[in-house]
């Protein structure tokens, strides 16, 4: 059967082995709620906090410290759903209190620790810092190396980093951190040596090939700056980076901004450290240092796109919506900010204005083949396939010559043509998108497929397939159409074994579990066959499929054949 294609955007982070460095280093968020058995509010509140609703934790804390302002174990917790919201100066208040009662907690340091960077006090920072850990070894090596650099002290912070860079593991972060604080200080030509050689894997993300492309603009390599922009970036999707390369190549100065004191680098340091650990446990740790990075550069809306990516990604869709509203609409990313707002918005069940706002955002850029691409996508989602096409057209339109990389295009309005019973308009794109991506497992198994639907190419159709499966072996539904492919040529002792492994692949899809009774009753195997359609029946299949489903409990599937004018089990054997 066709494949469920997903689109999803993602967010570069640092390669693995800085991520778990990252993890086993930035200690000290501890779980908040250990202890003694509270009630009431608490209780609402730790609910609140293990579903990750940092708002309604929050309300419920206030309501309890008021009643018990002693109780330590109510604070902290208070201060990590401050933290998880992004409340630093709250979460600063209330660790304040427990500090002095004597109830001191990593995170509460941590918290104590940005709220006074936030505010520009390096001293009170550092002198928290130096009372005991906050976010562990790796961090708070690196944030004293920064506020070493921001008093001015750079001897003393390149030290302070290099002590850190003894950590197992460490050299590439640090080495990161070392050259952004030789950047503040103006020697780019050290900076550059540390990016292009240890930090080297730190900056693969699209925020640390900007930073190396400004420092080679400070040290006259602007002929390598442009050679770095045309291997890592599609200019003709990214205007700002157009922007940037324009400038280099016209010889205009292109200053250097993109760390420039202290406070900037720590904000850095939290957001590298967010990205190395938003695929980790607890969630919730990225999400802080996100927000925290946030904070400490107000102005950094990547900070914001992350913050508002990982808010959806713990199900606090209205806190990520409010995320995507702070970028500036004159912000460079103000498109992905839109985008990803629509997506929070359909997240959240709102999926009108998800609609509407993708439909306007198309309206006002229709140059920029990513907006055009969201709202086909979402129209494909709602099953508005003939609009969804119009808007794959719009955007197939704006590339020119087709590249490999744009076979999803083709291949997405291929679909939407597909359902909207077009299909001489239909298989040219499935064909194209076949073209310019040859093993595309999706697009092999999807026309494959509906060749067989049709009865028409079979040979091609099996052949297709047969590719298809060599790419994606494990792949359920691709595995499904191979076996309903011999199951639709007649040849059902060749279909039982890909049907039984396609039903293991997805043991609980309504679909593949209902081919797998077809095969078995066509075997001779009705008892099974029958137990299997039950099973399907479980599985809450559309309303369409339900009902045939029943009938062929109720009188079998040769009967059924009969009744819809199908070839019958024995007429397609004979083929």
């Amino acid at each position: 059967m066709p494949a469920r294609r997903q689109i999803r955007d993602s967010v570069s982070c640092p390669p693995g082995a800085v991520r778990a460095l990252a993890l086993a280093l930035c200690l000290g968020l501890g779980a908040a709620g250990a202890g003694a058995e509270p009630a009431g509010p608490y209780l609402v509140a730790r609910q609140a906090l293990m579903g990750n609703d940092f708002p309604a934790a929050s309300d419920a804390l206030a309501r309890a410290l008021v009643g018990d302002p002693g109780n330590m174990q109510l604070a902290d917790a208070a201060v990590a759903a401050a933290l998880g919201e992004g409340r630093i100066a709250r979460a600063a208040e209330v660790a304040a209190r427990m500090d002095a009662a004597s109830a001191v907690t990593p995170q509460g340091a941590l918290a104590r620790v940005v709220h006074e960077l936030g505010r520009g006090d390096l001293t009170a920072a550092k002198a928290l810092l130096d009372r005991g850990p906050a976010a562990g070894p790796l961090a708070d090596g690196l944030m004293r190396g920064w506020i070493a650099a921001g008093q001015g002290d750079m001897g003393g912070a390149i030290e302070t980093f290099e002590a850190t860079g003894r950590l197992s593991g460490a050299e590439a972060i640090v080495a990161y951190n070392i050259a952004l604080a030789r950047a503040v200080a103006g020697d780019f030509e050290a900076a550059d040596a540390l990016l292009a050689g240890p930090a080297a894997p730190i900056i693969e993300s699209r925020r640390g090939i900007l930073l190396r492309i400004e420092i080679l603009a400070q040290v006259d390599e602007a002929d390598t700056a442009v050679a770095l922009i045309d291997t890592a970036f599609d200019i003709s999707a990214d205007p700002a980076v157009a922007a940037l390369r324009a400038r280099l190549v016209a010889g205009e100065p292109v200053p250097y901004g993109f760390v420039r004191d202290a406070r900037e680098g720590i904000a850095e340091l939290f957001h590298t450290l967010a990205l190395a650990l938003r695929d980790e446990e607890p969630e919730t740790l990225a999400l802080v240092y996100g927000q925290m990075a946030r904070h400490l550069g107000p102005g950094r809306t990547d900070s914001a796109l992350l913050v508002a990516g990982l808010l959806e990604e713990v199900g606090q869709y209205a806190l990520a919506i409010g995320v995507y509203d702070t970028i500036p609409a004159d912000s460079p990313d103000t498109l992905e900010a839109r985008i990803g707002r629509a997506g929070a918005l359909l997240a959240d069940g709102r999926e009108a204005e998800a609609l509407e706002a993708l439909r306007a955002l198309a309206k006002e850029m229709p140059d920029r083949i990513e907006a055009q691409v969201a709202l086909g996508d979402l129209l494909r989602r709602t099953e508005a396939y003939t609009e969804a096409a119009e808007a794959y057209s719009r955007a197939i339109d704006l590339i020119g010559t087709p590249e490999p990389r744009h076979w999803s295009l083709f291949y997405s309005r291929a679909i939407c043509l597909e359902r909207a019973k077009e299909w001489d308009r239909a298989e040219p794109d499935f064909r194209t998108a076949l073209r310019l991506a040859p093993d595309q497992p999706m697009v092999l198994n999807y026309l494959g497929y509906s060749f067989l639907e049709m009865g028409v190419n079979l040979d091609e159709a099996m052949a297709l397939i047969r590719r298809a499966v060599e790419q994606r072996p494990e792949s359920g539904h691709i595995v499904d159409s191979l076996a309903w492919g011999y199951f639709l040529l007649g040849d059902y002792e060749a279909a039982l074994t890909p049907m039984e492994r396609a039903s293991l692949l997805m043991p609980v899809d309504p679909i593949v579990t209902d081919h797998l009774g077809d095969v078995y009753w066509a075997v001779g195997r009705t008892r099974e066959a029958e137990f299997q359609w039950r099973r399907a029946l479980s599985f809450d299949p559309e309303p369409d499929l339900a009902d045939r489903i029943r009938r062929k409990l109720e009188i079998g599937l040769d009967a059924t054949l009969a009744e819809e004018g199908a070839p019958s089990l024995a007429e397609r054997a004979r083929k």
